[in-house]
This record gives structure tokens, C-alpha cells and sequence, in this order.
């Protein structure tokens, strides 16, 4: 089945439609073991409280959020973080690029990366900062599609089960 991507924006009846969805994907993710900001014991609950201020974000115009979907199904999603300091109004982060297990390895996370950066061109923005768990999944993903490593921090975050990881730093400049 084709992955076909969507920008959710500020039609709050398409956003609060996708909640329960998204809320899925990044729950599935934490119990996973992804490095993504939460720890053991994170559920769709608090899934959807993070959704929900990401929603606010969204409405605010200081976030672009992306879903992916499988047929009808939400499968993957990623954020683009516009709200930056005066000084860097060509910078945009690239924030929780999440890919449901079920749906891993059908191109869901390369499509994200590759429209989130069709995003930020529409949005003037020419340079692009993110940071993962390296040698992760996503570390190879960014290297396949060409994103430079900045470097790494070791213990920089937790997994959800409280061991500690070494984050990378990477960036990619793009023709506005």
C-alpha cells in the first residue's frame, strides 16, 4: 500500500481526528525503546497530552507537523520547528521523526524527511539542525539521505529504560 504524507494544520477537526493515531505512533515508539523524550511507562495518555501541546504549536505557526499514513492508518510523523531566535530566521529543527514498528522499513521515515524538507523551503528556511541516537536507525537514515554529522555527546539522553545514550548532532543546508 503507497504511504501518502499530510501536513496536519491549524483545522482543529483534522488535528483532533489524528490524536488518537498519532498518539499511537509515539507510544509504540517509547515502548520500543526509543529515545525520544519519555520513559518506561509512557502511554497513549500522555501521548496524547504531548500531541496536544504540539497541536498548540501547530496553530501558533511555530510548528509544521506531518503525518504519514498507510492507506488510511497514521503510520509516521515528524515536526518542523519554525520558532527560532531573531538571529537564525533561516534555521528550522527537525523534531520527533516517528515511525510506527509495524510500518518500519517501507520508506515511511525517508518520505517524512523528504517532504519535511520540501516544508521548510516553502517556509524560507535553508538550514536544518536535528539531533538522534546514534548508530540508531534514524543516524543511518540522515547519512543515507545525505544530512552532515555535526558530532556526538555521550550520555546526552536516557532510553526509556534509564540506560544512558550517546546523542548525534546533524545539519543539512537546502536551497530555499
Amino acid at each position: 500500500m503507497a504511504i501518502a504524507i499530510e501536513e496536519l494544520d491549524a483545522d482543529l477537526k483534522t488535528v483532533r481526528a489524528a490524536l488518537p493515531e498519532l498518539a499511537g505512533v509515539l507510544a509504540d515508539c517509547v515502548a520500543g525503546g526509543a529515545s525520544v523524550g519519555f520513559m518506561d511507562g509512557f502511554g497513549l495518555a500522555e501521548a496524547s497530552l504531548y500531541f496536544r501541546k504540539v497541536f498548540e504549536e501547530v496553530a501558533a505557526g511555530k510548528t509544521v507537523l506531518l503525518a504519514a499514513r498507510e492507506g488510511r492508518k497514521i503510520v509516521g510523523t515528524v515536526q518542523l520547528g519554525l520558532d527560532t531566535m531573531p538571529n537564525q530566521p533561516h534555521r528550522a529543527d527537525v523534531k520527533k521523526l516517528l515511525v510506527h514498528r509495524a510500518a518500519r522499513g517501507k520508506g515511511v521515515g525517508e518520505r517524512l524527511m523528504r517532504d519535511i524538507e520540501r516544508f521548510a523551503r516553502h517556509h524560507g528556511r535553508s538550514l536544518l539542525v536535528l539531533d538522534t541516537v546514534t548508530d540508531s536507525a534514524g543516524y543511518r537514515l540522515y547519512e543515507r539521505l545525505g544530512w552532515q554529522r555535526v558530532g556526538a555527546i555521550p550520555d546526552y539522553a536516557l532510553f526509556p529504560d534509564g540506560s544512558f545514550c550517546e546523542t548525534t548532532y546533524f545539519f543539512r543546508r537546502i536551497a530555499p
